[in-house]
């Protein structure tokens, strides 16, 4: 009785870190994967409008230019915040936060190319976007795609862990079964034993 409570006890407690594993999966691993692939579409997305206001002769204005610009730095920001929520490794953290930077920095070249378009430097403009720009933009992307890397790794390990545990619980189930087994076998032996006993019975003289 000892043993199978304490497989019990062992068995609940797996049971809630399996579930916990599992959780962690969805909540921490796959939602932030989503908003990182968001995160990367945005930062596409206003490279292109850059692109297309510099080079392919878009009508669009300097002010609408940044209209559109503000659009895409809010959704960013609000899924930054989103993955800043969830839990994070140290090097998720470290490589978010070169993320943030990178694109603080790029928002901020942004500015500065509008700016120079604003004051019929459009050519200095796209050459700070062809330059300095597009390498503060390469390493955003690096920075997404390193924590992309992570969160599949810490997910791999996660996955690991639900094993493990799902392993330990079923040792544990067929442990308890034994035991039954046993305990039953045990059971029945005693009473084969008392039907014998009372079947035969001693006679003892009385003085």
């Amino acid at each position: 009785m000892a043993l199978v409570t304490l497989n019990t006890v062992i068995s609940r407690s797996n049971v809630r870190g399996i579930d916990k594993s599992f959780s962690s999966i969805y909540q921490d691993r796959l939602l932030p994967a989503v908003d990182l692939v968001y995160l990367s579409e945005n930062l596409y997305n206003k490279r292109l409008l850059m692109e297309a206001y510099l080079v392919s002769g878009s009508r669009t204005t300097p002010a609408e230019a940044r209209g559109q610009l503000t659009t895409y730095n809010h959704r960013i920001d609000s899924l930054i915040r989103k993955v800043e929520e969830t839990y994070l490794v140290q090097k998720e953290s470290e490589s978010l936060r070169a993320f943030k930077q990178n694109i603080y920095s790029y928002a901020a070249q942004e500015q500065t190319i509008l700016n120079l378009s604003e004051t019929d430097q459009k050519e200095a403009g796209s050459r700070l976007f062809n330059t300095d720009s597009a390498v503060t933009f390469r390493g955003a992307i690096r920075h997404l795609n390193e924590l992309t890397n992570i969160q599949s790794e810490v997910g791999r390990q996660l996955m690991k862990e639900s094993h493990s545990g799902s392993a330990l619980v079923d040792l544990i189930f067929t442990l308890q079964i034994a035991l039954a087994i046993i305990i039953g076998a045990l059971i029945l032996g005693l009473i084969h034993s008392s039907k014998i006993i009372k079947q035969n019975p001693r006679s003892f003289p009385l003085n």
